[in-house]
């Protein structure tokens, strides 16, 4: 492109540009000359370069907005159409952000899921037990401020995610500690005796395990576990009740099937009120939805009499240390289970969290973290070991 000169002065041509000087011009060539360098006066010049450099601007943000464009559309499309997809590479990249990696293990003809970090060392190796209808990456919050020199198990609850789901599966509580002591062979973890972490259903499972098979465990935290047989039943437990009476297991409060489902129960479950979006809610419920009759089926099996109070029933068998932390404003399974455990177990701590409801896990992650360090440093310290680091 090429310079324009300033004004009253003369543009340049091509051709003088070029250095291809004419001939002393005739008459003729000196009228086809001044025609020819008119072409390139200020006058008519100047407005067409500009004008094509302009559109050359505007090509350039074209393209360049263009390529921006592709991944941004490529986000909101995912984020209004595909909202489960979205979830899903959340937890992936969170996965490999955190260090964890995915592993299978089979017994038998049984396969089970699960992630980890770290290797066994002097430390208690940690087994993570998640709650009813979530999945191994629920812990991810709290894995996340966990020291990284400790090795750490979350596996995914019998039928749920990638552990296997079977029509011919028991699910009551008996049923998933067998199953769970399995996925504790295949791995050898109880080589040595680890610690134990179980929250809601997945605490009314630790719980059994710590009470059927006390030489796997050295210790155990249990997170507002399930299990417990009250002398009053709160409002939850109530509506459940009336919910069991008129057969009407499509309305159970955890199991949502639409957005505004969804809402009601990350209200229920949670003290801090999260602002979700329409399509984040959408697609929770999405991710869900396919799974949907399997949790009506485990939820009636776990509080059946059988499974119902399960724990209840055998926490004056657990023998090791054991730590309790609950929210305070749980509105889901009553505070005051807590001090029910304290009074069965011999040595055992009890943590209250303020303002924290039944999602302990999600509203207090660090502190959750925090908690269960400072418990296996107070309950494994030795002499050169006081604290874990």
């Amino acid at each position: 492109m090429w310079d324009l000169p300033g004004p009253g002065i003369e543009p340049v041509s091509p051709a003088l540009a070029g250095g291809f000087l004419p001939a002393a011009p005739s008459g003729k060539s000196l009228r086809r000359s001044f025609n020819t360098l008119s072409l390139f006066s200020p006058c008519r010049c100047q407005p067409a370069l500009k004008r094509r450099m302009d559109l050359d601007v505007v090509n350039m943000f074209v393209i360049a907005g263009g390529t921006l464009a592709i991944p941004i559309l490529a986000f909101v499309a995912s984020f209004l159409l595909w909202p489960s997809a979205l979830i899903r590479i959340y937890y992936w990249y969170w996965r490999r952000a955190l260090g964890m990696q995915v592993r299978y293990v089979r017994h038998e003809d049984y396969q089970f899921c699960y992630s980890f970090r770290g290797r066994p060392g002097n430390k208690p190796s940690i087994l993570m037990l998640h709650g009813f209808s979530a999945h191994k990456d629920m812990w991810l919050s709290v894995v996340k401020f966990l020291p990284k020199n400790l090795h750490l198990v979350c596996v995914d609850m019998p039928g749920h995610e990638g552990t296997t789901r079977s029509s011919l599966d028991d699910l009551s509580i008996d049923g998933q500690v067998k199953r769970i002591h399995q996925f504790v062979e295949c791995l050898k973890l109880n080589k040595k005796p680890f610690h134990l972490i179980g929250t809601s259903m997945g605490g009314h499972v630790a719980g059994v395990y710590a009470a059927h098979y006390p030489s796997d465990v050295c210790s155990l935290s249990l997170v507002c576990p399930a299990g417990l047989q009250y002398s009053t039943d709160n409002q939850f437990v109530q509506r459940l009740k009336e919910l069991q009476e008129s057969a009407a297991v499509e309305k159970i409060p955890l199991i949502p099937s639409t957005p505004e489902e969804m809402s009601e129960m990350l209200q229920l479950c949670s003290y801090v009120r999260f602002r979700v979006p329409q399509q984040i809610l959408q697609g929770l419920v999405d991710v869900r939805i396919p799974h949907n009759n399997f949790y009506r089926k485990l939820f009636l099996e776990i509080v059946s009499e059988k499974s119902r109070y399960s724990l209840h029933q055998n926490m004056d068998k657990i023998k090791v240390p054991t730590q309790i932390i609950w929210g305070k404003q749980d509105q889901v399974l009553d505070v005051s289970g807590a001090d029910m455990l304290a009074k069965s177990i011999a040595n055992c701590q009890v943590e209250l969290l303020e303002n924290c409801g039944h999602s302990v896990v999600m509203e207090r992650p660090r502190k959750t973290a925090k908690l269960i360090v400072d418990f296996l440093a107070s309950v494994h310290s030795t002499d050169n070991d006081k604290k874990l680091d």
